[in-house]
């Protein structure tokens, strides 16, 4: 499946809760004056402008849930989101990093490599089946790596 890709590279899921790397990881942290119980909810609300929507996202009882919320409301996504979707993952990633330092410290810990997401089917954040997607999702998360580094040689 994942055959092209460097074999020393570092795996993720961003469905996977267990994997405290993805945005389905139950690692709640605060952001914009709210709560978020994950990276995957704040995203998918940070999708709509009307707060009656976004409360709906925020309060769904599982990550897969608030992204089916988003998916049905897809008419009433911003018109600015395609604009703004790496921003608001790559700041939620960063909060979850730097409320959760066994989290920093995973991320950290994947040195120098390359990080998939290996989501066989999304192409856009994942790698896709023959890993000729974009792979923005283990983008952000080599991005969050090098800011917490940076934070940590800070004096």
């Amino acid at each position: 499946m994942f055959r092209n890709h460097d074999p020393d590279a570092v795996l993720v899921s961003r469905a996977d809760p267990a994997d405290p790397l993805a945005s389905y990881s139950k690692h709640a942290f605060h952001l914009d004056g709210e709560a978020w119980p994950s990276v995957e909810h704040y995203y998918q609300a940070s999708k709509f402008d009307d707060p009656a929507i976004r409360d709906e996202v925020r309060n769904a009882p599982h990550p897969a849930t608030a992204a089916k919320i988003a998916r049905r409301r897809r008419r009433q996504v911003r018109k600015d989101w395609d604009d703004l979707k790496e921003v608001y993952m790559t700041r939620a990633t960063y909060t979850k990093c730097r409320t959760h330092a066994d989290v920093a410290d995973t991320l950290i810990a994947t040195g120098g490599k390359t990080i998939i997401e290996t989501s066989q089917y999304d192409y856009y954040w994942g790698c896709g089946r023959d890993t000729r997607g974009r792979n923005v999702y283990g983008r952000v998360l080599t991005n969050v790596r090098n800011r917490l580094r940076e934070k940590a040689a800070e004096p």
